[in-house]
């Protein structure tokens, strides 16, 4: 029995299931961000696709989609949990604020949050608002702070909302601040600095670099970061003046005498050098030397090149 026209068939059932996956915005995507209806269509596509080849005695292709089948199901029973989870939850948090149990409701709240986080990040950022009203209400800031953070980490890494990550690193840190949690505050400036540097927000970045050097460069333990923060904050007012290079330089060396013998400091009077000469060649073999012994992150990288941009007939890069 000739069952080619089953294969053909299922070749293009299995072309129609892929569309129907991509159409949900991405795999993964569409399953945790409300398109998961469409994933299961496109599961139940699958399977007849899978059975049709089996028909046509099509083994292998077979296999291979119902070992997709198996993943998807795995990925639909992931979702199905997390949401029922973080709904159960819930309902536990309302109980328990209508028992006046405040503590027992903002813990609940978290839980909800942290089930909904894959499944459902809006709702997880909702969840984890309502304790952190809770906390704030308790007078228990650090711990608020620290609810806080958790929200900017979904608005980075789930919902690329970098606007709305500062926001709450900026609160978790004045929550900080107040309860004199310097060290931890410092770590959410430092991430407000390197976003808002990134965002072309550079007076806000050079502000908060400029801060956390101030505050770190007296501490014993701390001191030896200072020289990053205050070289942060150079390249900023590098990008925004050169002249405002120069001063900044002048004012950190005399701010702190050991970042004048720092090869952060070094390398910055290298790159006003050549950024006055316009000599773009000696720029890129001052970051070159430099990216040898310490190397450079992206961060520093993408500001660098800013910086090169501006001299004339750069092409823009530091190869």
């Amino acid at each position: 029995m000739d069952n080619s026209g089953k294969e053909k068939e299922a070749i293009q059932l299995m072309a129609d299931a892929d569309k129907k996956v991509k159409s949900s915005g991405s795999f993964l995507g569409g399953m945790f961000g409300g398109g998961h209806h469409k994933v299961e269509e496109a599961c139940e596509m699958y399977c007849r696709a899978a059975n049709m080849f089996k028909m046509a005695k099509n083994w292998s292709v077979s296999a291979q989609l119902t070992d997709c089948i198996y993943v998807v199901h795995a990925y639909l029973l992931f979702f199905c949990l997390s949401t029922a989870a973080g709904n159960a939850f819930c309902k536990t948090a309302r109980l328990q604020m209508q028992l006046q149990n405040k503590h027992d409701c903002a813990t609940s709240f978290i839980d909800a949050g942290n089930a909904y986080k894959k499944s459902d990040p809006n709702e997880a950022i909702k969840c984890l608002n309502a304790a952190i009203d809770i906390y704030t209400d308790m007078g228990r800031f650090t711990i608020a702070a620290k609810h806080h953070i958790s929200i900017a980490e979904i608005y980075e890494s789930e919902l690329v909302d970098i606007e709305k990550a500062i926001a709450h690193y900026e609160q978790a840190a004045d929550y900080y601040k107040g309860e004199e949690s310097n060290s931890s505050a410092n770590k959410c400036l430092l991430k407000v600095g390197a976003y808002c540097a990134q965002l072309e927000q550079y007076q806000k970045a050079i502000e908060i670099y400029e801060q956390v050097g101030a505050n770190t460069m007296d501490n014993p333990l701390l001191k030896y970061s200072a020289k990053e923060y205050f070289f942060k904050a150079a390249l900023c007012h590098f990008i925004v003046d050169e002249l405002n290079a120069k001063i900044a330089v002048e004012k950190y060396e005399e701010m702190f005498p050991a970042f004048s013998d720092s090869r952060e400091c070094k390398l910055l009077k290298k790159l006003l050098e050549a950024h006055e000469e316009q000599n773009s060649e000696a720029f890129t073999e001052a970051v070159k030397e430099f990216d040898s012994i310490s190397r450079l992150d992206q961060w520093h990288t993408t500001l660098l090149l800013r910086i090169k941009k501006t001299i004339q007939g750069d092409e823009g890069d530091l190869k």
